[in-house]
C-alpha cells in the first residue's frame, strides 16, 4: 500500500526518535459528545442515551485522521448513580488507537436548582500500526511488527449543572502509558486536562441562545480552545458556528442539529482549516446520531446539554 506524501510528513512529525505524544480525538460536535472526556455527565440526560459520530478531518488527504464513536450512558433508579460505556476508534495514517472505557458517576444536589456529579473511568487503550506501511526513508526495524497492544487507563471528572448552565472539569486519561515499550520509539498517551462550560439563554418563547466553550491542557502541546454559539428554533432545530484554535493551527465550522422525534436527533458539522493545510483539503465532516429511551418517568425538563 502506498501511502501520499503527507503521511511521510505526519511520520516525520508524531514518530521522531524523541517520542510520540498521543491526544484524544478532537470533535466540532463535543457538547454533544461530553462522555467521552468527562465521566461525571454519565447519567445526567436522565435517561438511557445512545451516541453515535463519525468523523472525517482533512479530506482529500490521504491518510487524514477519521474517527468513529458509539457511547451508551443512563441514570439507574435512584437517579444519583450514572452509568456508561464508550467506545473510540481513531485512525491517523498508519497508526490507530482503539479506546474502550467504562463510566461511573455519582451525583449529589447543591442547590434546589443544580446538581453536582463526580465520575470516575476506567478501561483499555489499544494502540497499532499498520501492518502495509512502508516508509523506504526510514527502514528501520523498531517501527515495525506492532501488534495491539491494550494498555489499562483511569479517568475522573466533575460535572455541575442545572437546567440552563453547566461547568466541568476532567482529565479522562489520568496515567502516561507507553505503548511501544521500545527505548527509541514511544507513543506516549499523555494527560490532557477539559474544562467545559455553558450557558441556555432564553431569547423568545420559541428561540434559544446557546454558547459553550471547551479548554484542552495536554502536557507538551499548545493549549487548545473551541468555542460555538447555536440558536435553537421551536425546541426542534439548532444551527450555528464553530471555532477553534490553538499556537499551530485552527478552524472554522457550522454546526446544524435537528430533532427528528423525540427519541431521535440528528447532528452534522463542517470544519475548514484555517492553518497551512487550506490548500490541500476540503474540510472536515462529522455526522451525529443521538437515540435515547425515555422512560414511564416525567423527564424535568428538555436536555439542552
Amino acid at each position: 500500500m502506498k501511502f501520499a506524501k503527507f503521511n511521510i510528513i505526519v511520520f516525520i512529525l508524531f514518530s521522531s526518535w524523541i517520542g510520540v505524544a498521543q491526544q484524544l480525538p478532537q470533535f466540532t460536535q463535543y457538547m454533544y459528545n461530553t462522555i467521552s472526556i468527562n465521566p461525571a455527565y454519565a447519567g445526567s440526560r436522565e435517561t438511557l442515551s445512545v451516541v453515535g459520530l463519525h468523523r472525517s478531518q482533512w479530506v482529500g488527504l490521504e491518510g487524514g485522521p477519521t474517527t468513529q464513536t458509539l457511547s451508551v450512558h443512563a441514570p439507574l433508579r435512584n437517579d444519583k448513580i450514572g452509568l456508561g460505556l464508550s467506545f473510540i476508534n481513531d485512525e491517523l495514517g498508519y497508526q490507530n488507537f482503539s479506546y474502550l472505557y467504562a463510566d461511573f458517576s455519582y451525583t449529589i444536589r447543591v442547590t434546589e436548582n443544580s446538581e453536582l456529579a463526580f465520575g470516575m473511568k476506567a478501561g483499555f487503550t489499544s494502540y497499532a500500526l499498520d501492518p502495509d506501511f512502508q516508509l523506504s526513508e526510514a527502514n528501520d526495524p523498531v517501527i515495525f511488527g506492532f501488534e495491539d497492544r491494550w494498555k489499562p487507563n483511569i479517568g475522573a471528572g466533575a460535572y455541575w449543572h442545572s437546567d440552563k448552565w453547566y461547568v466541568g472539569l476532567s482529565a479522562p486519561r489520568i496515567l502516561n502509558t507507553d505503548y511501544t515499550g521500545e527505548e527509541n520509539f514511544e507513543a506516549l498517551e499523555r494527560v490532557s486536562y477539559y474544562l467545559i462550560g455553558g450557558y441556555v439563554f432564553d431569547l423568545s418563547e420559541s428561540t434559544k441562545f446557546k454558547p459553550a466553550m471547551m479548554l484542552k491542557a495536554t502536557n507538551g502541546a499548545p493549549l487548545s480552545y473551541d468555542l460555538t454559539a447555536n440558536f435553537l428554533f421551536h425546541e426542534k432545530f439548532w444551527i450555528g458556528g464553530a471555532y477553534r484554535f490553538n499556537e499551530q493551527a485552527g478552524a472554522l465550522g457550522g454546526i446544524a442539529d435537528f430533532q427528528v422525534s423525540k427519541q431521535l436527533r440528528i447532528g452534522y458539522a463542517y470544519e475548514y482549516p484555517i492553518s497551512d493545510l487550506r490548500p490541500y483539503t476540503s474540510g472536515t465532516h462529522e455526522v451525529l446520531l443521538m437515540f435515547e429511551i425515555f422512560k414511564s418517568k416525567r423527564i424535568k425538563s428538555p436536555r439542552y446539554f
